[in-house]
């Protein structure tokens, strides 16, 4: 009898292999697998409410219509606000770096008036505003990118949409007997997507209009700026409302003072408390479900594949990989590593 622990071995070894190679061929083929990426992403979301139209009387291409028309317009209103939102933010920047050195020796002299010594530079020999909203700008460039290939997304993901309603037929004829339960499983994975997708998107939009809202109230400038990054970084758990909040309450500290900082963090912080903790788990459930290092990890691997795109896909990438996992039993252990700790079952004698 042949011994299956060197055929298992191999096996994983031609896995693992097969694996490097996707990467390293995505990361090749960037400039081609980000835009197709995106179009996923957002016909993923746009299904939804594709599926809504369709079902109250509307044909699927005047539903499909309907809805592109509506990405169409959102994308002009990106790239205005994209636009005009770059050129003021680094007209400004100087300015507001001249203030920051003003905050800075003002700082100086006060804790040097009680003994503090301070080396010279200052405290701006530990906070350049200009590397703080590096990545601010950073993302803003890729997001200009984005909007630079829109034309591309937008007919991608109309079609992809358009074929999807035809996709599960194909499927079925391709593997006869074998289709139908073929098409139960990756309609399982697409469910579970569209649900993730839709409630993230939900939230994130939602947190956007709030902070838009309360940078505003608070006299900060660009606030809608604010909001566009905060709607992004919600797609990127537990640490992506602090990468968010940190360009804002550090030009909140340079406009507004000690005092208009504290009140911006708050607003971010109630905020994030809001959303994150009360409406999210009701909304996704047991969708939430990744551990936190795998959260952390994907991060960097889907940002270092693809870009800043990839680490705001990063989540929702990684949740199509779990979903896909859990549906096979022969994967669902990659399912469960990729979660968070399951409950522990009491034992009746201790309850």
């Amino acid at each position: 009898m042949e011994n299956p622990v060197p055929t298992r071995i191999h096996y994983a070894a031609l896995t693992f292999a097969a694996v490097v190679v996707v990467l390293a061929g995505a990361r090749y083929a960037q400039a081609i697998v980000v835009p197709f990426l995106l179009s996923l992403f957002i016909a993923t979301i746009l299904a939804t409410p594709v599926e809504w139209l369709h079902r109250r009387g509307f044909p699927l291409t005047v539903a499909l219509a309907v809805v592109i028309l509506i990405l169409v317009l959102i994308f002009f209103v990106l790239g205005m606000l994209v636009g005009v939102t770059v050129d003021e933010f680094a007209r400004a920047l100087p300015l507001y770096q001249e203030r920051l050195k003003g905050l800075s020796d003002a700082a100086v002299a006060w804790l040097r008036g009680r003994g503090i010594e301070v080396p010279e530079g200052g405290l701006l020999g530990f906070l350049d505003l200009r590397v703080v909203m590096t990545y601010a700008n950073t993302l803003l460039t890729a997001l200009g990118a984005m909007l630079g290939n829109a034309v591309i997304i937008i007919f991608t993901v109309f079609f992809l949409l358009l074929e999807a309603w035809s996709f599960p037929a194909k499927v079925a004829a391709i593997h006869g007997e074998q289709g139908e339960e073929l098409v139960a499983r990756i309609g399982a994975v697409i469910r579970s997507t569209k649900h993730y997708t839709a409630a993230k998107t939900l939230t994130s939009v939602a947190t956007g209009i709030l902070v838009w809202l309360g940078t505003w109230a608070a006299g900060l400038d660009f606030a809608p700026l604010w909001g566009l990054i905060a709607f992004l970084f919600n797609y990127v758990p537990n640490i992506g409302s602090i990468l968010a909040a940190i360009p804002a309450v550090i030009l909140a500290l340079v406009q507004l003072g000690v005092g208009g900082a504290i009140g911006v963090g708050a607003i971010y912080l109630a905020i994030n408390v809001l959303i994150g903790n009360i409406i999210e788990p009701r909304l996704m459930g047991r969708w939430m479900g990744l551990s936190t290092l795998v959260v952390f990890v994907s991060l960097f691997l889907w940002g270092w594949l693809l870009g800043p795109v990839g680490m705001l896909l990063s989540v929702p990438l990684t949740m199509v990989v779990k979903f896909a996992a859990e549906v096979h039993e022969d994967t669902r252990w990659i399912a469960v590593l990729l979660g968070p700790a399951p409950e522990r079952r009491v034992p009746d004698e201790v309850r």
